[in-house]
């Protein structure tokens, strides 16, 4: 019998179509559908699919404004406020910029001004005091915004870009910015690599590397036989591994993702509905993860684009194992 993770809120925001179309980066959209597919599945994270109270919000192309971001954000406050033993999860994956001359950091949400970044972007200091606003001691951040950097666009069109915006860096936020992130009890934060690295796709551009070892990690790829729950220091373990591995192996690039647990460990979903790991641990599971990976991205390539505000995730199920 599976169990609901019934304390469990996430709000994720995948910026894809921008208001200013040369900055768009629709693959992010995949991502996150992704992700929410994963915690409403009953068979794996187990996060309450209920609309009357919802525990998920998905702000997805012009959905993920400034405004709705920050509302989002105002919601989980309020979510946290009703429920002590909440644990809160955000995701973003779109643009990360830094002002060359004020060191500040933007992320690029859709409603942005090109010629008004530094008022019209969602600024590092506006979010993070949003994120300070959230009383939960278990406050997962994920920040998946290097997307930019040849990724989403043509090699001309990423040199385009460079020189359209060239008082502005495309980078991970930086470990002073992480700090800043997690201040508080029980707050931890993820990037998707550092520095000037690229977020790279796997090849059919279906999903993220980073995103498709997270999903991974909800499934177990970090966690030991007997295990019934999803720590976020499994996925920790699992993705510090995994992503510079494919990233070598597809691209013979680096890609290092930033992890810090100083802010502590704590459960952030379900394993495999509660059933756990069986004895022979994550190998035994590997296959069916794999297929429900695919399926996952199979729906997603194949639908993603009429979906902007996902309310429920219809026929997806990725739970089920599929033969390819």
């Amino acid at each position: 019998m599976t169990e609901k993770f019934t304390h469990g809120y996430a709000l994720l925001i995948g910026v894809g179509e921008s208001a200013y179309s040369k900055l768009s980066l629709p693959v992010t959209v995949k991502d996150t559908q992704a992700i929410y597919a994963a915690l409403i599945d009953p068979d794996l994270c187990g996060y309450p699919d209920d609309h009357e109270q919802a525990h998920i919000r998905v702000l997805n192309n012009k959905d993920a404004t400034k405004a709705g971001i920050l509302d989002g954000l105002k919601w989980l406050k309020e979510k946290a406020e009703s429920d002590p033993g909440a644990t809160v999860f955000v995701y973003y994956s779109g643009h990360g910029w830094v002002d060359k001359t004020t060191k500040q950091y933007y992320l690029l949400q859709h409603d942005i001004k090109p010629t008004k970044i530094a008022s019209s972007a969602l600024s590092a200091e506006d979010f993070t005091s949003a994120l300070r606003q959230i009383q939960s001691e278990r406050l997962l951040v994920v920040i998946d915004s290097c997307h930019a950097a040849g990724m989403a666009t043509s090699k001309d069109a990423d040199l385009e870009l460079e020189e359209e915006f060239d008082d502005f860096i495309r980078v991970a936020p930086s470990k002073g910015l992480i700090d800043e992130l997690k201040q508080g009890k029980g707050r931890v934060v993820f990037t998707s690599s550092e520095g000037e690295q690229k977020s790279y796709w796997v090849k059919d551009e279906t999903i993220s590397i980073y995103t498709y070892h997270f999903l991974e990690a909800l499934q177990g790829a970090g966690n030991k036989p007997g295990d019934t729950e999803v720590r976020v220091s499994n996925i920790m373990n699992h993705l510090g591994k995994a992503v510079p591995e494919t990233a070598r192996q597809l691209y013979n690039k680096e890609q290092v993702p930033q992890n810090d647990m100083t802010g502590g460990d704590f459960v952030i979903a379900k394993l495999r509905g509660g059933k756990g790991l069986p004895d022979k641990g994550w190998e035994e599971v590997k296959p069916e993860a794999t297929q429900t990976i695919y399926k996952i991205a199979d729906v997603i390539h194949q639908h993603g684009k009429f979906i902007t505000n996902i309310q429920k995730a219809e026929g997806i199920h990725i739970g089920d194992v599929i033969q390819r």
